[in-house]
């Protein structure tokens, strides 16, 4: 089974053609051809016109949508979201990062536009600049008390049950380290 979405999606690829019967760059040009430019039209394209599952549908239009030369990386979106004013936070988010890639093998940090996803087998936790002095951390840490510094996690997506601000290299105690490594074994 796959270890990562990464993974997963390189084997969605590698099966595509034989799923499909056709290649990925041929799905694309019918994409192209179809002038429908919206990730939820050209999911709903491929699939009514097609016959195409949702999984692969999803899969050609995320990458028709991200074929242009523009499109961010995951590395773009990172110094993205560290730069500016939040550029001081950059070595907070560094910190974090490599706190939680010693829990294990299987703790992917995986860059979305507006926050870094940490997760192993399913998501635990969130890096978010979110000021330009503060990086947030959401946790899932269901049935764990709110305290002073272990804050509701409401202002997340709602995935995230708390949260704790970083300002400064000593806002990451031991008490944060302790905090990540619960929801790293809860997940």
């Amino acid at each position: 089974m796959p270890a990562s979405p990464e993974d997963m999606m390189a084997t969605m690829l590698k099966n595509l053609p034989e799923k499909t019967g056709n290649t990925l760059d041929h799905w694309l040009k019918v994409v192209e051809n179809s002038g429908e430019e919206k990730y939820n039209g050209i999911i709903k394209f491929l699939k009514s016109e097609h016959g195409l599952t949702h999984g692969y549908a999803n899969l050609i239009a995320f990458k028709f949508r991200s074929q242009d030369a523009g499109s961010p990386s995951a590395e773009d979106w990172v110094t993205s979201q560290y730069s500016g004013a939040k550029s001081g936070l950059k070595p907070l988010y560094d910190i974090l990062c490599g706190i939680v890639k010693e829990f294990g093998d299987d703790v992917d940090c995986s860059p979305r536009k507006t926050y870094v996803t940490i997760r192993r087998s399913k998501q635990f936790a969130i890096f978010k600049a979110s000021t330009k002095d503060r990086l947030d951390v959401g946790l899932i840490l269901k049935g764990e008390q709110e305290t002073v510094r272990l804050k509701s996690g409401k202002q997340f997506s709602g995935m995230m049950t708390h949260c704790v601000e970083v300002r400064a290299e000593s806002d990451i105690d031991d008490a944060l380290k302790n905090w990540l490594k619960q929801a790293y074994e809860k997940a």
